[in-house]
């Protein structure tokens, strides 16, 4: 838990980074007409901004200084404050600031949701993006890759680089216009008292540049700690079982309440950052205050002191959220950049063209060849050693071996799912590498040992949302399995709706469903990854007769875990050490008495040890 590289995805980096925007601008590029009007829109919406203290100005003027409000205003000023109908002065200045209140709201909100729009539909993009790739990906990445930062990277990670819209780039912009905007109206209005009023700012950058250097550490700690607690919760969430069997309830509160003390600790350390920044602004804006009424006093009219003290007061706020937005914009980087990083990730397992894949040979439909194939998950650490064998049209075989031999692997690269390192694997007379996986795979139909069932109905988890698939199919597809009795006596049948997991589900009924996906799959080629070894002897017994059904016409490759489950295929390939050891029938295999025939006899010997230990628990049970 406290080794600091499980935490390296939390660390920020800098608040702007190019080389990440500019990987960032082809999701932005479709929708760069939304976002140049959301930034032309920042000019009406200042002048709307200035407007206010405008006409509170023009009427002090009117106040104090009657019949010559307007005589040091502008032709097309004094034209706007010339009240109409022969209203009042301050009746027409009350009814032009409400207009512009109301203005000024519509504004806003239609920048806000033009904003938000924009950022959500570049995102949508940029979600969609990084889902194609990760099911690109080959499934040795997932080995090392954990699920749940996957599934950070498609929903906060891209949620914090939208927020990089709403509240970032856009908004610091926006911020940066402002300022400047009321710089320029202050030294236009007057030069002397504008200078006199920016002089607290640069005590106030520099305040700024040193709450940057401090709050930075601050949010990262936050960041470090949140994600501690988070991986500690889906730990303990995931391991309950084991938690309440051993009594580990106490002690995981006690580390528990550390974390949560470590992250409050964490928070309230940025919080007096963002405190002491707040404080800072509006000692700056009060100094500011006083400045202008001390100097200006005399120097200019009671309007242009309110004027003066408004756009002030309006040129600090931004400075108090600059805290948000920048860590905002460090977390949008950050973000950003563990996104690209998964998108950079090189595709291993690739097809050759977008071209056709090519036929199998006429003659070898449903053939499968190993030649010469090694192949090891991490650098040459061989789990496959100059592996080599046949498996003829419309035959079925075994692999056997002990666990580690390299059964399962065999079916991987098979499959594809993985890249063989050196020789080659034919289909059809077809080396895979030439093949698309999508062609690949649809003549391959495989039944896996851990059955994974989708959310969904039982129908959708047999057809696997395929639309060329009938409900008459899937039902004799359930059928020839065995599947269907114990279907039909669910509350709804095929449309029952399957839990996360297949949790309301038994081991026998989820393996059964899987036989159901392989028939409803087609494909000339049937591979058994121990798929019986989950079933319980009756269950197994049950959906033998599918599986000697479904066989029928395929070329069949399973991997056995009970021996006598395989005593009838045409021939038995024993593996060690990822090689091939033995090769034969069951009688020829048991002839020879060598490692078949040593594996089968140590399980046979445990089977009756079993069966008799069963016994004895039983006769020695009392009767109730």
């Amino acid at each position: 838990m406290s080794d600091p590289i499980a935490y390296e995805e939390e660390a920020l980096g800098k608040a702007y980074d190019s080389r990440l925007l500019a990987l960032l601008w082809p999701f932005v590029s479709p929708y760069r007409w939304q976002v140049l009007l959301t930034l032309l829109m920042v000019v009406p919406m200042f002048l709307i901004e200035v407007a206010p203290a405008w006409i509170i100005k023009s009427g002090l003027d009117y106040v104090y200084v009657p019949d010559s409000s307007t005589a040091t205003e502008s032709p097309l000023a004094a034209w706007i404050l010339d009240p109409p109908f022969g209203w009042s002065t301050i009746l027409w200045l009350a009814l032009l600031y409400l207009a512009v209140a109301l203005l000024s709201m519509l504004l806003q909100f239609a920048h806000m949701v033009l904003m938000a729009v924009t950022g959500q539909s570049a995102m949508r993009d940029l979600r969609k993006a990084v889902f194609d790739k990760i099911q690109s990906l080959h499934l040795g990445f997932f080995d090392q890759y954990p699920v749940g930062r996957l599934v950070t990277r498609t929903s906060n990670d891209v949620e914090n680089v939208a927020e990089m819209f709403t509240a970032g780039v856009v908004a610091l912009i926006t911020d940066v216009f402002k300022m400047i905007g009321f710089a320029v109206v202050l030294f236009w209005v007057n030069p002397k008292l504008a200078l006199a009023t920016f002089a607290v700012v640069p005590f106030l950058a520099v305040a700024s540049v040193i709450f940057r250097l401090r709050v930075r550490e601050a949010f990262r700690a936050v960041r470090v700690r949140i994600a501690r607690i988070n991986a500690y919760i889906q730990e303990n969430v995931t391991g309950m079982k084991v938690v309440q069997l051993f009594t580990r309830e106490a002690r995981n509160m006690r580390e528990f309440d550390r974390m949560n003390a470590d992250h409050r600790d964490a928070w309230n350390s940025s919080i007096r950052f963002e405190a002491l920044l707040f404080a800072a602004v509006d000692t700056a804006a009060g100094v500011t205050t006083a400045i202008i009424i001390w100097y200006g006093t005399g120097l200019v009219e009671a309007g242009v002191l309110y004027q003066f003290i408004d756009y002030m007061r309006r040129f600090f706020r931004p400075m108090q959220d600059l805290s948000a937005k920048y860590s905002v914009m460090q977390s949008s980087m950050a973000s950003s950049e563990r996104i690209f990083q998964l998108l950079e990730t090189p595709v291993e397992v690739m097809d050759v063209s977008s071209e056709a894949s090519p036929v199998p040979v006429p003659g070898l439909e449903g053939t499968v060849r190993f030649e010469n194939v090694w192949f090891a998950y991490q650098g040459e650490d061989w789990v496959l050693r100059d592996l080599s064998f046949e498996v003829g049209a419309g035959e079925r075989v075994a692999f056997v071996g002990a666990t580690g031999a390299g059964k399962t692997t065999i079916i991987n690269l098979l499959s594809r799912l993985y890249e063989v390192k050196r020789g080659r694997i034919l289909v059809g007379g077809v080396d895979i590498r030439l093949m698309s996986q999508e062609d690949l795979r649809r003549r391959v139909a495989t039944v896996l040992q851990d059955v994974f069932l989708f959310n969904g109905s039982v129908a959708d988890n047999i057809s696997l949302g395929r639309k060329d698939l009938s409900r008459s199919e899937i039902e004799q597809a359930a059928q020839i399995v065995e599947a269907h009795p114990f279907i039909a006596r669910l509350p709804e049948g095929y449309e029952t709706e399957v839990r996360e997991r297949g949790t309301n589900f038994s081991a026998g009924q989820r393996q059964l469903l899987s036989f159901a996906r392989a028939v409803a799959h087609g494909g000339e080629i049937l591979v058994l990854d121990e798929a019986t070894s989950s079933i319980d002897r009756e269950t197994e017994a049950l959906i033998q007769r599918g599986i000697h059904t479904l066989m029928e016409g395929k070329t069949a490759l399973a991997i056995a875990h009970r021996l006598s489950t395989v005593q009838d295929v045409d021939r038995i390939y024993v593996l060690d050490q990822g090689r091939l050891a033995e090769s034969g029938s069951h009688d020829h295999l048991m002839s020879l008495g060598g490692k078949y025939a040593g594996l089968f006899d140590l399980q046979r010997h445990q089977e009756v040890s079993t069966e008799s230990d069963s016994a004895l628990d039983w006769s020695a049970s009392p009767v109730s």
